[in-house]
């Protein structure tokens, strides 16, 4: 299993592995959650925030709406990848925008089936109509408090991956 330690003694898991044994050695299931942003801080507060999240979580990321594309249709690099159980997107990023990114995952017949929750900056009303116009699961507009965002973070996981059966 591939991990990376953080300053505060965690590990964030990647997505080369698929389970981890419980106490009874049975497999427990890692929800694997692909993050569409291009901010560099908002992607490492995200994973720390999972990190602090009851269900074990991989985390795949795509910094564009051109990769996150190629991620969920298995293009170039991205062959391999696994389909995320859970997506979260940012709206403002280069090459292709959220909308866009939404727009094409909400086409698919698989990939629709995916939650895709806008973890975004904007709380311009068009932006979170138009979200909501391409079928967004839910529109989550980023705290610029540290706190709050972890806060935010633990609530989308906590009703995602808790609370909420997924399709497989």
């Amino acid at each position: 299993m591939a991990g990376l330690s953080t300053r505060r003694r965690h590990h964030i898991l990647f997505h080369n592995s698929q389970k981890l044994n419980n106490m009874d050695n049975q497999p427990i299931k890692l929800a694997h959650i692909l993050l569409v942003d291009d901010n560099d801080g908002d992607i490492l507060l995200t994973k720390e925030a999972f990190e602090e999240c009851k269900v074990k979580t991989v985390i795949s990321v795509a910094k564009n709406g051109k990769e996150a594309l190629d991620f969920l249709f298995k293009r170039g690099a991205f062959a391999d990848a696994k389909r995320p159980d859970l997506i979260l997107l940012d709206i403002n990023m280069p090459i292709f925008n959220g909308h866009e990114v939404l727009q094409r995952i909400k086409a698919d017949i698989e990939l629709k089936k995916i939650p895709v929750i806008m973890l975004t900056t904007s709380s311009n009303q068009k932006d979170i109509n138009e979200a909501y116009e391409n079928h967004c699961n839910s529109y989550v507009k980023k705290p610029l408090n540290i706190d709050e965002f972890l806060s935010a973070v633990l609530k989308i996981e906590e009703f995602w991956l808790q609370l909420t059966t997924l399709s497989n």
